[in-house]
C-alpha cells in the first residue's frame, strides 16, 4: 500500500515525505505508514512535534543543502577517511547520503558512517524498506554529484565493466549525474594494464578522478601511487566540479565544439598575385567570439585577414581552399561547423613559380579549375559529421532563391544568405542582413550589426544543439 501511495503522489510531494524520512531516520515505507495511521489532520503537528536527529547541524534542520553528495563507501583500508570526509562536507552544507559496499562494512560499520553523515546508510540492493519506491533508482538520481572513496581497484572494473550486482554498481550504472573517484589501491595493482586500462574507460566515460596519491601504503614496506587523497583534497575537487557547474550554467555551449571558417582564401597565380575576394572576415570571427562567450570550445579556421585572433579562440590561419579544407578535416569533429568563409571556387590550373612578366605579346592565358567544395565535402561525410552544418551565401541577386537551391545542393542543414552586392554593403562593411534558410523555410533578420547577427545566430545554434541532443 506505501508503495502504490508514494508512486501516485506528485514528485513535489515525494520529495517532501523523503526529506522526512532522512530527518526521522525512517524509510519511506515507514513514514507513510505513520502518516496513514495518525491521518491528514495530524500530519503537521507531528512533524512539528517531531524530535531533531542527534548530531544534525541546526542549519540542516531550517533549510536544504545547497549540493548534495551521494558517498559510496568501497571495501578498502582507506575506508576510515570516509568518515572525515563525510564530516568536511557536512561542515561545508553539502548533504551526504551514504551506500556502503559489503566489504567496507569490514573497515567501517554503518553505525559510525550514519552517526556522522546524520542518517544510516543504503547498504543492500533488495532492501524491503528503500527498495519499495525503487530506491537504488532514486539514490542514482536525487543527487549533484556521486562521490566513490575509496575507489578500489574492484570497484573500478565492475564501473567500467557495467555490473549492477550490488547497491553501489546498480546506482553507479543508473545514474545521470557526474561520478568522482579517489582511487584507493595497492601500487602494484594501480599499475596494472588492467586497472589502467578500465580507468581509460571511466575517464572516456566521463567520470572524474582526485588522486590517487604517492606515499606509504597500510601494508608494511610498500610505497608508491596509490594511496587515496586527503579527504581535504576531495573536498576540493567536489568543489572545484560544482563551481565549474555554477559557471556555465549560463553557457548553453558548454562542453560543445564550434568549428567555423572566416575570410577569404588567397589563391596563387604566381609569386606575387592572387585570386581573391573583398571578405574582410568580419562575420566569421564576431560568431567565434560569440561562440566562445557561450562557453564554446571554438576552433576559427582563417584565411588572410587583418583582424585579430579572438581572445579565447583556437586560430588556425591559412592561405588558400585546400589549405582550409586540411585545416577542416584536421578540425574534426565538432557539434556545429558554421562555414563563413568567402571561399575562392576557381585557382589556377599551374601556378607560375616566378612572376609573370609583361612583355607585350598579351596578357597570359589562365586556365581555371574549380576548388575543393568545403561545405559539400563536410555535409556529406558519412562519419564525423556535426550535428548542424551551417553555410553561407553571398549574392548579388535573387538572394533568396539561389540560398535555396544552395541548400539543397551542398547538404547543409542551414544557409546563412545575404546581399553582397554594393547596394548591400555586406562583404567587408560592419553591418549586415541575412536570412535563414532551411528545411522549416525562410527566416529574414533585420540589418544590423555584423555582432548582433552572430549573437542571434549562435543563440540559435545552442538551442538547435540542445535539442539535438534529448
Amino acid at each position: 500500500m506505501g508503495s502504490l501511495t508514494v508512486r501516485n503522489l506528485p514528485e513535489s510531494v515525494k520529495k517532501r515525505l523523503r526529506l522526512r524520512a532522512a530527518a526521522s531516520g525512517r524509510s519511506m515505507e515507514e513514514e507513510v505508514r505513520l502518516l496513514l495511521a495518525e491521518g491528514a489532520a495530524d500530519a503537521p503537528a507531528k512533524a512539528a512535534r517531531m524530535p531533531e536527529p542527534a548530531g544534525r547541524p541546526e542549519a540542516a534542520q531550517t533549510a536544504p543543502a545547497a549540493r548534495r553528495v551521494l558517498l559510496v563507501i568501497a571495501g578498502g583500508i582507506a575506508a576510515y577517511k570516509s568518515l572525515d570526509l563525510i564530516r568536511r562536507l557536512r561542515e561545508r552544507g553539502i548533504a551526504v547520503r551514504v551506500v556502503m559496499t559489503r566489504a567496507a562494512q569490514e573497515f567501517v560499520t554503518p553505525m559510525s558512517v550514519g552517526a556522522i553523515a546524520g542518517e544510516k546508510p543504503f547498504i543492500e540492493l533488495f532492501d524491503q524498506h528503500s527498495e519499495f519506491d525503487v530506491g537504488h533508482i532514486r539514490l542514482a538520481r536525487d543527487n549533484d554529484l556521486i562521490v566513490v572513496a575509496p575507489a578500489t581497484a574492484d570497484i573500478m572494473a565492475r564501473m567500467a565493466n557495467g555490473h549492477a550486482d550490488d547497491l553501489a554498481t546498480a546506482v553507479l550504472l543508473a545514474t545521470n549525474q557526474r561520478v568522482l573517484l579517489a582511487p584507493a589501491m595497492n601500487p602494484a595493482m594501480w599499475a596494472n594494464k588492467a586497472t589502467q586500462r578500465n580507468l581509460k574507460i571511466l575517464r572516456a566515460d566521463g567520470v572524474l578522478t582526485a588522486g590517487p596519491n604517492a606515499g606509504e601504503m597500510a601494508e608494511s614496506g610498500e610505497a608508491g601511487l596509490g594511496r587515496m587523497a586527503e579527504p581535504l583534497e576531495i573536498v576540493a575537487a567536489i568543489e572545484k566540479h560544482f563551481d565549474a557547474g555554477a559557471e556555465t550554467q549560463n553557457k548553453p555551449l558548454a562542453g560543445k565544439h564550434v568549428l567555423i571558417t572566416a575570410g577569404p582564401t588567397h589563391e596563387p597565380i604566381d609569386p606575387v598575385r592572387y585570386i581573391a575576394n573583398r571578405s574582410s572576415g568580419k562575420q566569421g570571427y564576431a560568431i567565434a567570439r560569440a561562440a566562445a562567450d557561450l562557453g564554446a570550445s571554438v576552433t576559427l579556421i582563417s584565411g588572410p585577414v587583418t583582424l585579430p585572433d579572438p581572445p579565447g579562440v583556437k586560430t588556425v590561419r591559412v592561405e588558400s581552399a585546400r589549405d582550409m579544407l586540411k585545416a577542416t578535416e584536421q578540425a574534426l569533429p565538432a557539434d556545429a561547423a558554421i562555414f563563413a568563409a568567402a571561399v575562392a571556387d576557381w585557382r589556377t590550373a599551374d601556378a607560375g613559380e616566378q612572376k609573370l612578366k609583361k612583355d607585350g605579346s598579351g596578357p597570359p592565358q589562365l586556365a581555371l579549375v574549380e576548388n575543393p567544395d568545403i561545405l559539400a565535402t563536410v555535409s556529406k561525410l558519412k562519419s564525423k559529421r556535426p550535428t548542424l552544418v551551417v553555410g553561407f551565401a553571398a549574392e548579388t541577386e535573387k538572394v533568396i532563391e539561389h540560398a535555396k537551391a544552395k541548400l539543397k545542393r551542398k547538404g547543409c542543414d542551414w544557409i546563412v544568405a545575404n546581399d553582397v552586392s554594393a547596394e548591400g554593403g555586406a562583404m567587408g562593411g560592419d553591418d549586415n542582413a541575412v536570412h535563414i534558410i532551411s528545411a522549416a523555410g525562410v527566416e529574414s533578420w533585420p540589418s544590423q550589426s555584423k555582432d548582433g547577427v552572430a549573437r542571434q545566430l549562435v543563440a540559435r545554434i545552442a538551442t538547435e544543439l540542445d535539442g539535438a541532443s534529448k
